[in-house]
């Protein structure tokens, strides 16, 4: 499985793919930051980020990307242009049927280090050890964008099985009460 790992954010948005192999078996293929210059205006920020994303899409064709869900901070604007630039990018996915999903910054945490409280350090040392980097990924937009394609690796399996066992669960709920309405 190949997942693009998306740390969104308006100045800096971490893009990495990395893909699965025997076991916990890791292998990022690539890591980037894309970043926009703050003079710009929010549209213009949006489309290079597509850009670039549709660009990532095209070149990597990842089966899953997995984005880091927008979590309350202090700063609104911050939220904001954090928000929008994962709204594209999940539009860009699923423009071409790709699998999106949401992991909060303490699960991908939790996944990494052990720790839903882990510091950046923390963060990208497990990263870099995980995946066998040479380097540490730098900024801490890399780090994260890895982060989060390991986390969704690691939680696919146990998504999948919970999606089925939900799927079955509907069905049951169907047929009991299709034998109830008959019953009566």
């Amino acid at each position: 499985m190949r997942v693009m790992g998306v740390d969104p954010g308006l100045t800096r948005c971490g893009l990495s793919v990395v893909e699965t192999g025997r076991g916990r078996q890791l292998t990022a293929l690539d890591v980037d930051v894309v970043r926009t210059p703050a003079d710009q205006s929010v549209p213009r920020r949006l489309l290079m980020i597509s850009e670039h994303v549709d660009h990532w899409l095209d070149t990597h064709q990842p089966d899953v990307m997995a984005i880091e869900r927008v979590f309350s901070q202090q700063n609104v604007s911050t939220v904001m242009g954090t928000a929008q630039a994962g709204g594209v990018i999940a539009l860009a996915a699923a423009k071409r049927g790709i699998d999106v999903h949401f992991h909060t910054p303490s699960e991908v945490k939790a996944a990494v280090t052990g720790n839903g409280r882990a510091g950046k350090p923390q963060v990208t040392e497990m990263v870099t050890k995980i995946l066998a980097l040479q380097a540490k990924p730098t900024p801490p937009d890399a780090a994260d964008a890895l982060a989060l394609a390991i986390c969704h690796c690691w939680r696919a399996p146990m998504l999948a099985r919970m999606a089925a066992a939900e799927a079955m669960a509907a069905e049951q709920r169907k047929r009991f009460a299709a034998k109830v309405k008959a019953a009566t």
